[in-house]
């Protein structure tokens, strides 16, 4: 009884291992191909559900089912115009056809490693036939002008290709490299690109230069106002120094008139009245004629004189 339980028991441990081993569970994330002595055997597994080998002579081969990252390394590549950039790229991918895959690829590492060889070349040969304008910009775009200065300034040459096409491009090429791997490349993308030292340094200096032109151009504009207010002020001043000094002498004109008047009515009232007008007015001019340093000439008819000769 011992020695036959003893069988049974083993019988069932064998039986275990067995249906373990003959038994896989193929999740809706993965897909399976079964190689037998290294060489794959019947069809790809790509519906989930149990699936059954045999067991020890036939082995199971995973491969993710779901869209993989693939991360380019950053790149110092030249455009069609000599400029020199860094170029920094991703994608996304999918096994397509897990048998072909694995004759080809075997893994997934081998794969990230012959998608770096493809990606990294197209991308290399599609930015070296394009003018740098063609990979930054992806439509001619008509520029927002929010000032006036900007008209000049924002003026955008026109491109050939365009960013999208040239991604769409190197899409192309790609998939055409990798049909017979069993993988689909499904998008690619430039994720980064910038100058490389050198050249950026140019390309700040020369946006220093055009904004100091910009400046100079406010400076101009701003002087060349300025002079125009003052030329204004400068003419507004004079015009109003001209007719304040035109009312002035209306003025003296309107009172010396009305003086003389005056005047002449006092004088023409009698004898003394005429006496003392031309007393006043001589002694006014005698005021207005001498200084300490004045040597007066009088002639001996003159009515100075005969006042001057009546004081002695």
């Amino acid at each position: 009884m011992k020695k036959s339980n003893l069988f049974y028991i083993i019988l069932v441990v064998v039986a275990v291992i067995l249906s373990a081993q003959s038994v896989f569970i193929l999740d809706e994330t993965q897909q399976a191909i079964v190689t037998q002595f290294g060489k794959p055997v019947g069809e790809p597994r790509t519906s989930p559900g149990v699936n059954i080998v045999v067991p020890f002579i036939q082995k199971v081969q995973f491969f993710d089912k779901r869209y993989l990252e693939w991360d380019g390394d950053k790149n110092q590549v030249p455009t069609k115009d000599k400029k020199y950039i860094f170029v920094d790229t991703y994608a996304r991918w999918e096994i397509t056809n897990p048998l072909q895959f694995f004759i080809r690829l075997r893994d997934e590492r081998s794969a990230q490693s012959r998608l770096d060889d493809i990606l990294d070349g197209e991308t290399r040969n599609a930015i070296a036939n394009h003018n740098l304008l063609d990979i930054v910009r992806s439509t001619n775009r008509e520029p927002e002008v929010t000032e006036e200065f900007m008209e000049e300034l924002e003026i955008l040459e026109e491109i050939e290709v365009g960013r999208d096409k040239i991604e769409d491009i190197i899409l192309q090429k790609a998939n055409e490299r990798t049909s017979d791997l069993g993988v689909r490349i499904l998008d690619f993308r430039f994720k980064r690109m910038n100058y490389v030292d050198e050249v950026r340094d140019r390309v700040y200096d020369r946006m220093i230069s055009e904004r100091n032109r910009i400046a100079d151009q406010f400076r101009s504009e701003g002087q060349g106002e300025a002079r125009k207010i003052l030329g204004d002020k400068e003419r507004d001043l004079a015009q109003i120094q001209s007719e304040a000094q035109r009312q002035a002498e209306e003025i003296r004109g309107r009172a010396d008139a009305e003086a003389t008047e005056i005047y002449a009515s006092a004088y023409n009232q009698n004898r003394q009245s005429i006496d003392l007008y031309k007393f006043l007015r001589s002694m006014e001019a005698l005021e207005n004629s001498l200084d300490e340093e004045t040597n007066l000439v009088i002639s001996s008819d003159s009515d100075l004189f005969k006042y001057l000769k009546q004081m002695n």
